[in-house]
């Protein structure tokens, strides 16, 4: 009886060290699961914080490009402005000139039509 016990003892702790045994293994394979997701999301984190830093600092390039662009178009709006006052005040000057030519071109012909009459009335005279 005393054997008969001993060997459900042994029966009972064989038994009891297989499951623990087993418990230990399926325990050390979770923990290397785990492992391997911890890694994989360390991994997954560090390559977006690369991205987003490289993200960053393209958004800054950018912004600073933009901030160029945008100094350099209002540059260039004052200069068209001041093209374009200046284009209307040779046009200004063009039309004051063009109305010079013309009293200067009704003057000169005035003046040939006197002095053709004059010559007429000269060599009406002459002729008498």
């Amino acid at each position: 009886m005393e054997e008969l016990i001993k060997n459900r003892i042994i029966l009972i702790s064989s038994i009891l060290t297989l499951i623990f045994f087993m418990i230990a293994i399926r325990s050390c394979h979770d923990v290397s699961r785990y492992r391997k997701a911890k890694d994989k999301e360390i991994a997954t984190r560090l390559d977006l914080e690369e991205k987003m830093n490289k993200f960053t600092q393209e958004k800054a390039a950018v912004e600073e490009k933009l901030s160029s662009l945008t100094q350099e178009l209002e540059e260039e709006k004052v200069a068209h402005q001041a093209t374009k006052k200046a284009l209307l005040q040779e046009q200004l000057v063009n039309q004051s000139l063009k109305e010079e030519i013309q009293k200067v071109t009704k003057l000169k012909e005035a003046l040939e039509e006197d002095l053709k009459e004059a010559l007429v009335t000269d060599k009406t005279k002459t002729k008498r």
